[in-house]
């Protein structure tokens, strides 16, 4: 008896655990809005490449060398297809341009890579003003990365995002460190 009474004690405890130390709320951004405007119009434009979070260091190694990303998302060639055009400022000062396009998924917010098959792409919301999470997977990673409308968001931004991506069981965090000016982004 003094078995069950312990058993169902421990039990009622881990339930009260669970339910104060539940991860944040995020969710991911829908196809429409109430102005039928939800995506892609409000996410087109300049974003600046704020930090990333994966469960290891090894998915975001890609990152290591640079000091900031600036990115230029705009509507693509043809229907459900988005251009994003990036400069990448090195540590080392050297700019190095890059350009995407991504497939929208009909009915989400999930984007595909052109020529990558195995990459997938989610977008959402954050409580950070003018941010965005982007949740990208692919064949051996996964890392959530923030995107902000500023270079310098506020600090509190970057404590969430590093809260909720570590609760998620992301531990590996970066930061960009933004010690050098943004590329200029070209325009073709």
């Amino acid at each position: 008896m003094v078995h069950q009474i312990w058993a169902a004690l421990l039990y009622l405890c881990g339930i009260l655990l669970n339910a104060i130390y539940q991860c944040p709320e995020y969710s991911q951004l829908t196809t429409q809005g109430v102005d039928g405007k939800e995506f892609p119009e409000p996410h087109l434009g300049r974003w600046y490449f704020i930090a990333g979070a994966a469960p290891t260091k090894e998915e975001l190694v890609t990152f290591d060398s640079v000091d900031n990303i600036v990115f230029n998302m705009a509507t693509g060639s043809a229907p459900m297809k988005l251009q994003l055009r990036a400069t990448i400022r090195m540590k080392n000062g050297l700019c190095v341009p890059r350009k995407w396009i991504y497939h929208l998924t009909e009915g989400s917010t999930d984007l595909r890579t052109e020529g990558r098959p195995d990459m997938k792409t989610k977008l959402f919301s954050s409580s950070c003003p003018g941010g965005i999470m982007l949740k990208e997977s692919g064949q051996g990673y996964q890392r959530f990365l923030l995107y902000n409308r500023s270079p310098h968001p506020p600090e509190k931004c970057v404590e969430e995002f590093q809260s909720l991506t570590s609760c998620l069981d992301f531990k590996a965090f970066l930061r960009t460190p933004r010690n050098q000016e943004a590329c200029e982004l070209s325009s073709n």
